[in-house]
């Protein structure tokens, strides 16, 4: 499935600031139909898999943050749940 503007905004933030070696920003609204957050218009639960050099030597708490820091803007407005996957190579 295509990612709509929301998911392509997150991707484009997310390689402009982790140049990752691998990305993979999932779309998972379908899965929450009818959820507490869940927008009808969907793009609001998403599943993000990266691996980046800037990670290396940080803890899974703190690579989390990284990834919230630059998606604070979809965070805040559109996106209610994302999962997050962040590995060092």
């Amino acid at each position: 499935m295509a990612l709509g503007p929301v998911g392509q905004s997150m991707e484009r933030k997310l390689r402009d600031a982790f140049a990752p070696l691998a990305l993979a920003v999932i779309d998972e609204s379908q899965r929450h139909h009818g959820h507490a957050g869940a927008n009808p218009e969907g793009e609001s639960h998403f599943r993000v898999e990266i691996t980046a050099a800037a990670f290396a030597g940080r803890s899974r708490v703190e690579r989390h943050r990284m990834v919230n820091a630059v998606l604070a803007e979809e965070l805040k407005a559109r996106v209610h749940a994302l999962a997050i996957d962040a590995k060092a190579p």
